[in-house]
């Protein structure tokens, strides 16, 4: 029988809580700085262990999340929410988002037909929180 872990790589924790698809983008996503680990960027290799705080930027969500537990390999999404706790405010904001984008996508373009290059740049302004002044 294994021992129990105290601690993991970064790029296979956040790959054993499914939040990326391959520990690959996993490492991707930590090497391009839309990891942080207790406010600072950091590498694959780093290790975690419970009570790091890690904050995972998936535009246009923003996760803040406390370490909670390590698996051995990747688990089924029921086991691996148990494996971290998300922040009050992050959960909040990431609904309010949300809610926001359903909306727009339903309202604003209702028959319209595909976006325009003006429209396309609103999208994307709007999915990454930047707000024009047009």
């Amino acid at each position: 029988m294994n021992a129990p872990l105290h601690d993991q790589r970064l790029d296979k924790w956040l790959w054993c809580v499914r939040l990326y698809k391959t520990r690959s983008l996993a490492q991707e996503a930590i090497n391009a700085g839309h990891v942080l680990v207790d406010g600072q960027r950091a590498k694959p290799a780093r290790t975690v262990c419970s009570g790091v705080k890690i904050t995972v930027r998936k535009p246009p969500y923003d996760f803040h999340l406390e370490v909670v537990g390590i698996a051995p390999q990747r688990v089924g999404a029921p086991v691996a929410q148990t494996l971290y706790r998300e922040n009050a405010e992050s959960l909040a904001a990431r609904e309010t988002l949300a809610e926001q984008l359903r909306m727009t996508s339903a309202g604003d373009r209702a028959g319209v037909g595909r976006p325009d290059r003006r429209d396309r740049r609103e999208i994307t302004a709007l999915k990454r929180g930047v707000i024009s002044g047009g």
